[in-house]
């Protein structure tokens, strides 16, 4: 099963600093349909000004993944973590038990980014902040895992969160092709960042989605230049 979220079907959020669009429910955008999938509760596709941003605000039990697509965002919270994640790259808030943050773009451009929430294993715990670079042309025609639950996953590499759940990406040249196999009972989101692509023979434009499941693999073919963010969640 493959329902495709266009783009103009998201929910949206305007402000003079802030175009936010929703794959699902958040704040003043309520569809009973799109409340979560699986464990993931929250993928907003934000584009954040120049100079502007996210003043102070906590969150709690909660996993809080940024995927930066263009430009920078500059974290600082209550823990004493500050740091700035480039286009590209990855950043996890495991808020726990809570925490305080903000987001800011610092840059003279606008920052476009995915803003993923993903429901925790377990409430409570010592809250969690980690970056990591992961460049583009090294996942150029395969998908790499940036963010996970799983041992293997975090010692090649990937940010931990504290869920059974992945988030992967691929950048792919007009008519390649990935697949991935999701396990059975596995709730899978796609959102297409750029470009165009099909799964499974359902074509999807630039910042399309798709909720995906009872699917025991995908394929992914680009249509032209493209840039894959999926995850993989129970």
């Amino acid at each position: 099963m493959i329902e495709k979220r266009s783009f103009d079907s998201l929910g949206r959020h305007d402000a003079d600093w802030l175009a936010a669009r929703f794959h699902f429910s958040f704040s003043g955008y309520h569809d009973p349909k799109r409340e979560r999938w699986g464990a993931l509760r929250v993928w907003n596709d934000d584009t954040i000004k120049a100079r502007s941003g996210f003043p102070p605000h906590p969150h709690a039990d909660m996993e809080i993944i940024t995927y930066v697509r263009s430009g920078a965002i500059t974290h600082q919270d209550s823990m004493g973590n500050k740091g700035r994640t480039e286009a590209g790259d990855v950043q996890v808030m495991s808020a726990g038990s809570g925490v305080t943050h903000a987001e800011f773009n610092l840059e003279d451009e606008a920052t476009t980014l995915y803003q993923i929430w993903i429901l925790p294993k377990e409430r409570g715990g010592k809250p969690y902040w980690g970056a990591a670079k992961f460049p583009k042309d090294e996942r150029a025609g395969t998908l790499v895992t940036l963010a996970s639950g799983f041992a293997d996953d975090q010692q090649a590499g990937a940010l931990p969160i504290r869920q059974d759940a992945r988030l992967l990406a691929a950048t792919l040249k007009s008519g390649q092709s990935v697949a991935y196999k999701l396990g059975e009972g596995r709730y899978a989101y796609l959102a297409l960042a750029r470009g165009r692509a099909s799964v499974n023979g359902v074509e999807l434009g630039p910042r399309d989605g798709a909720a995906i499941r009872d699917e025991s693999e995908l394929r992914i073919d680009a249509r032209e230049d493209a840039e894959i963010v999926l995850v993989d969640a129970p």
